[in-house]
């Protein structure tokens, strides 16, 4: 049995080398922040659902929340939520039909990572 095989085809993949482009990055960033935010989901209603319980309970999750560390993961949360709100709205403008070339891609792509790094560092210190 001779069966074919593409000379082309890499043999050893090494992820560590595969540059992804902007738009790239981009594309697996909006899904990445997507999933955060789907898991972020249970840590937010617990919260709503200890702060509505009683006062006590808000004085709780109101004292939860000044930890260093529940900041950070608050920051990381809406981190996720702007980014991808930033990108959705991006999908939003090519479903309108503007963007949707290599070029224009880019930059939008670019423009997508910008705005959302100044969101992020602006919560940051919103945050802390």
């Amino acid at each position: 049995m001779n069966i074919a095989v593409n000379s082309k085809r890499p043999v050893n993949l090494d992820l560590r080398t595969i540059k992804l482009p902007v738009t790239g990055v981009t594309s697996f960033l909006h899904r990445v922040s997507g999933i955060i935010l789907f898991l972020s989901i249970a840590i937010l209603l617990w919260m709503l659902d200890v702060s509505l319980s009683s006062e006590s309970g808000f004085e709780q999750v109101q004292d939860c929340l000044q930890h260093p560390l529940a900041k950070l993961v608050i920051w990381g949360i809406l981190s996720a939520l702007l980014y991808h709100l930033v990108a959705g709205v991006r999908h939003l403008i090519m479903d309108a039909g503007v963007g949707e070339g290599l070029e224009s891609g880019i930059l939008g792509s670019k423009i997508v990572l910008v705005v959302s790094v100044i969101l992020i560092v602006l919560v940051g210190v919103w945050i802390w």
